[in-house]
């Protein structure tokens, strides 16, 4: 899988999420490592999702993962959290901002 077609499948799953009550700014870049190997940006503003693939540099979070562990996260397989539990997912950054990542996750249809 190389980093296009990543990011292209992450995009679409992560599109449908309902954001429109989301208020605050929420920034998060995502540092893929191994297969598939990049860094992209998601953005809530205004009540809008934004998926890009660039780095951010005001960024609240940032997750680092392996390709597979983000794909189960948009699927709905893998709770971001339990992949927190299982060293999957690294976070560095604000943690309540990261939580709210799930209330993302969770709200696309």
């Amino acid at each position: 899988m190389t980093f296009a077609d990543l990011f292209s499948e992450i995009k679409g799953k992560l599109m449908g999420a309902e954001v429109s009550d989301i208020t605050e700014h929420l920034a998060y870049q995502f540092n893929i490592t191994g297969e598939g190997e990049g860094i992209f940006y998601v953005e809530v503003k205004d009540g809008k999702l934004y998926v890009e693939p660039y780095e951010y540099f005001d960024r609240d979070v940032i997750f680092t993962c392996k390709a597979q562990t983000l794909i189960k996260i948009a699927e709905k397989k893998l709770d971001p959290i339990r992949a927190v539990t299982l060293q999957k997912l690294k976070v560095e950054g604000n943690i309540d901002k990261a939580l709210k990542f799930k209330k993302i996750i969770d709200s696309k249809n």
